[in-house]
């Protein structure tokens, strides 16, 4: 550290071209990796070269930090915050990166005076294929707060290969290619070979006594697989932190068997790596099937194993003895996926350390905490018991203890309740026994918290009443929340000029300083200039359909925007119903006033999930037919965006004019999609599900458009006996809307394909309320176009959405994590700290 120290004291060109910040200093530091890191010239760099480069310069400037930033946490003894989820949808780095520096500008000029484009080659990035969905990108967003609160924090994930998939349509169905993200590298990563641990499998347990006269087990007779660290710097906005998001990739303990090599078999020879590396070849393997099922359990035990080791070999590296462990690190569960932590941390305490029970799990409680995504049964993770005793034979059995000593705890208190304990265990009897990972996690932490206030009430009232009644301080709201420095600013950088030239740009940390927009929202030249910047985002979203789909859109349309994971109770189905409805309604009157629409869908749909994959299908047959009729032209069309992801949200938020936030009351656990799309000006049309009705709250009713069945009401509705054929027969609208794709008006050369979902629909119990929403959901789309009509008040409700969407900052979420769940405090980091044992940076 001495001789670094001296180096800053005498900083050579090179060294500044490191460190500058400057345009010129950008610049050189480019021209430098472009030769010296990639060995090439002006003439023989390509794109990806040019940014590759690019990625190097910004990443220079985040070593030092991240450096010191590791260095700090291990000098002031800081309680450190573990975020585990097997997705982070982080998108791409390059541009974040930049803004967080604060250097986006000079890094535009400095490529400028190279005579290249930044965002030209900002779009040579791939996206991390490290996510699938909401919540992959919900742990994105709280990195980045995480590092701009300057809390004392790491993201632990997989290092998929390739990611969960790459969306094709081809004749109006999904296809499925891999996503091989990595194919070019990835300059954001380093490999960390020095942090290598075994994870074992399968095998099985001996019980033995030790020399104190304690019963102890043993796993013997194991198949390991070795976890290698690689990280990526998580910078704050404007500060010096730089935390880490270490994922872990698979390796075989051995490179290749050299006997069957040396004999000529050299696939057998090979065959024990290719296994072992299979682990994390890809996001979510298809789990419909056995295989898939097991190879799911060992991702998210191979992640989690890791993980601890990890934590643990950096909390010795300061501390002797593990007494003071839970009053320095906090372990947050993204979900179910990473629960089988719990039994695996009790495994490592009892079985390595030697601790006893009791000690062991007061230790794992204080500690663990656990985030609660769904109420949708088939999303609450159950693990065949078969398959957890033979793939983790030891957890298996710390798992039946646990449940042991939790239902005689419950019998105690509710003497005689056999069904409550039924209903608590970890075990369910029901047909194949199966372990509810849910159930798990909550015994195993002190917080279980929901991601909206009407997801908490569903988890207190209904889905976990008896964990609620029995320990009612355990199960607490945090509402979701996304960062605006890449949902705005880094995004939408029209808009936040505009913003930025009324009120400053203090918005970017503190999201609740939009509120002073409200002064301008009837102001007539500040109205002028929030249209220009959502019609500058619509004729760029406008070239990106044409330029990729040959699809020409009006911007003079507006733009009714769903784009989300592909799921039934998500109810594209409804928004598509709708559609039609419109296209009939234009031919039975050519000559209808009406707002014109682009109706824009865009998500994925799960391999095996058919339902979904249908309805893609039947998103695009609509598509055609309205796209393809002259009496839909400047009127209505429908667009389907392949191949959905971070990068892409980030053309069509910023363009969208309404929001659609239609899922099944009760279905969705918060959404964060919505606060994207109100953030930047949206309109929603919403249920009142997950956090569209706090969003209500924030911006008024009267600037937001809601419809449909309350929970309480699907509720009454199911308990009477909901009959769908009755809003089909009383419903004239929506009877031709169904006849039309049960008699194949949209799918003529595949007779009979709609069959499937009209009689889900029809009479298979309309699961997700589709047709009983129809109706309200119809009336509600019309207010929305006497609305848009009116520019004026359709800008005023723009600018009010932006203006009080403060409180659905992940900053402000993080906060609360902070404050109420992690106890945990912000660590400032000066560049040049104290010295330090140079080995305690990781």
């Amino acid at each position: 550290m001495a001789e670094r120290k001296e180096s800053k004291s005498k900083l050579s060109p090179s060294t500044n071209r490191l460190r500058g910040m400057d345009a010129q200093a950008l610049a050189e530091s480019f021209v430098d990796h472009l030769e010296f890191s990639l060995a090439k010239d002006d003439y023989s760099a390509t794109l990806l070269d040019r940014y590759t480069a690019l990625a190097l310069t910004a990443r220079d400037r985040l070593i030092e930090r991240w450096i010191a930033t590791q260095q700090t946490y291990y000098r002031e003894d800081a309680r450190r915050v573990y975020y585990l989820s097997l997705e982070f949808l982080i998108g791409r780095s390059l541009g974040n990166s930049l803004i967080n520096l604060g250097i986006y500008d000079r890094a535009a000029e400095a490529m400028e005076d190279l005579e290249l484009d930044l965002e030209q080659i900002r779009g040579e990035e791939n996206d991390a294929g490290l996510g699938n969905g909401g919540l992959g990108r919900l742990a994105a967003c709280y990195l980045d707060s995480m590092a701009t609160l300057e809390l004392p924090a790491y993201g632990y994930g997989l290092r998929y290969e390739y990611g969960i998939f790459t969306q094709r349509i081809v004749d109006g169905f999904q296809m499925e290619a891999p996503d091989n993200w990595l194919r070019y590298g990835n300059p954001w990563e380093i490999p960390r070979p020095e942090y290598l641990y075994p994870v074992d499998f399968y095998g099985r347990v001996d019980r033995y006594v030790d020399d104190h006269g304690r019963l102890r087990w043993e796993w013997k007779d194991t198949q390991r697989v070795m976890a290698m660290a690689h990280d990526m710097p998580i910078p704050g906005h404007r500060n010096n932190t730089v935390n880490t998001l270490r994922l872990w990739g698979a390796k075989a303990t051995r490179e290749f068997d050299l006997e069957p090599f040396n004999t000529g078999e050299y696939e057998k020879a090979v065959e024990d790596k290719a296994h072992s590396e299979t682990l994390t070849r890809v996001l979510y393997p298809n789990d419909a099937v056995f295989a898939g099922r097991e190879l799911r359990i060992k991702q998210q035990y191979f992640f989690v194993a890791a993980t601890l080791q990890d934590i643990l070999r950096r909390y010795r590296r300061t501390h002797s003895g593990l007494d003071g462990f839970a009053a320095k690190n906090a372990i947050q569960l993204n979900d179910t996926h990473p629960s089988i932590a719990i039994p695996e941390f009790m495994r490592l305490l009892m079985d390595i350390e030697g601790m006893g029970w009791d000690e062991a799990w007061e230790m794992v409680v204080t500690t663990f905490a656990y985030t609660n995504h769904t109420t949708l049964p088939e999303a609450l993770e159950e693990w065949p018991v078969s398959l957890l005793q033979r793939v983790l034979p030891r957890h298996m059995q710390i798992i039946y203890e646990i449940n042991q000593r939790f239902l005689e705890d419950v019998r105690r208190r509710y003497p005689g309740e056999d069904e409550r304990a039924r209903r608590m265990s970890i075990i369910s009897e029901d047909g194949e026994r199966r372990v509810r990972m849910a159930h798990l996690a909550i015994m195993g932490s002190h917080r279980t918290n929901g991601v909206a206030a009407l997801h908490t009430k569903i988890l207190q009232e209904e889905l976990f009443r008896d964990f609620h009644e029995m320990a009612p301080h355990k199960i607490v709201n945090v509402t979701n929340g996304v960062t605006q420095r890449r949902w705005l600013r880094k995004c939408n950088m029209s808009l936040a000029d505009v913003i930025n030239h009324r009120i400053g740009d203090g918005w970017v940390t503190d999201l609740t300083e939009l509120r002073q927009l409200l002064d301008y929202a009837d102001d007539p030249q500040f109205q002028e200039e929030w249209r220009a910047a959502k019609r500058a985002n619509k004729e760029r979203l406008g070239r990106y359909f044409w330029e990729h789909y040959q699809v020409t859109i009006s911007v003079d349309s507006m733009f009714d925007v769903q784009v989300k994971r592909m799921h039934e109770y998500k109810r594209q189905l409804l928004n598509l119903l709708h559609v039609v409805t419109l296209y009939n309604r234009i031919k039975d009157n050519p000559d209808l006033e009406m707002v014109p629409r682009t109706v824009i869908f865009g998500g994925k749909a799960a391999p095996g999930y058919d339902a979904a994959k249908m309805t893609i299908k039947m998103i695009n047959s609509v598509a055609a037919k309205v796209n393809s009729d002259p009496d839909m032209t400047r009127k209505l069309c429908v667009v389907f965006l392949p191949n959905y992801g971070v990068s892409l949200a980030e053309k069509v938020i910023p363009a969208a004019d309404l929001s659609e936030q239609i899922s099944t009351a009760g279905m969705e656990a918060s959404g964060t999609g919505n606060m994207k799309f109100a953030l930047n000006g949206a309109l929603t049309i919403g249920t009142m599900d997950g956090a569209n009705i706090e969003i209500m709250e924030e911006v008024g009713a009267d600037n937001i458009f809601m419809f449909g069945h309350t929970v309480d009401e699907l509720r009454k509705l199911r308990d009477e006996g909901y009959d769908p054929l009755d809003y089909y027969t009383t419903n004239e609208e929506l009877k031709r809307v169904m006849d039309q794709f049960d008699s194949d008006f949209f799918t003529p050369a595949r007779p009979g394909l709609c069959y499937g979902l009209v009689h889900t629909l029809l009479y298979g119990g309309d699961p997700f309320m589709v047709l009983a929403d129809y109706e309200a959901y119809v009336e509600c789309q019309q207010a929305v176009s006497r609305q848009y009509a009116d520019q004026h008040e359709w800008t005023r409700m723009s600018i009010v959405n932006t203006a009080c969407i403060g409180r659905f900052s992940s900053d402000r979420a993080i906060r609360e994590y902070a404050r109420e769940i992690w106890y945990a405090s912000p660590v400032h980091i000066e560049l040049e700290p104290k010295e330090t044992d140079a080995a305690n940076s990781r």
